[in-house]
């Protein structure tokens, strides 16, 4: 046998083998109907039972890794755009907050990881799939109402 019959029936065996396992991987079909883990659901309804600190009212805005420009967030961490994170001026990181949109109603829990917003009359910058999720992602900014539940790594105390 030759050098291109045997890198031939090579290749056409590497194929076989390969489509024959495929078969074992689950489909986009399937993967898209398994059902989230139940403690996720959990978790956030544990959050949305939490007692609120206290309350702002403002302008969000969203932002994204290419208008971070792909550096890390004040925190060190890597910012997604997908997370469920937020930037505000003067909270502690860590600190997790509610925020309601007042155009959609829809409301989601973030983790304070940057500073921002440095546009003057905005209170919060979330990621720009929070933005997506809460239904302003077209417009770019939208009037919030953003609950504070928990101070940083600690609850807050008011005395």
């Amino acid at each position: 046998m030759n050098k291109k019959s045997m890198l031939l029936l090579l290749t056409g065996a590497i194929l076989v083998s390969l489509t024959s396992c495929s078969s074992f991987l689950p489909s986009k079909k399937q993967a898209a109907k398994t059902p989230a883990p139940a403690l996720k659901k959990e978790v956030k309804v544990a959050e949305k039972n939490q007692s609120v600190l206290k309350t702002f009212h403002g302008i969000a805005s969203w932002y994204s890794i290419k208008t971070n420009f792909g550096r890390k967030t004040a925190s060190g961490r890597r910012l997604s755009n997908g997370a469920y994170t937020a930037a505000h001026k003067s909270l502690p990181f860590g600190t997790k907050v509610r925020v309601t949109s007042l155009a959609t109603g829809k409301s989601e829990v973030l983790r304070i990881t940057d500073r921002g917003p440095y546009v003057k009359g905005r209170i919060i910058d979330v990621t720009i799939g929070s933005a997506q999720r809460l239904g302003f992602h077209s417009r770019g900014i939208t009037k919030v109402k953003v609950e504070v539940l928990e101070w940083g790594n600690w609850k807050y105390r008011q005395s």
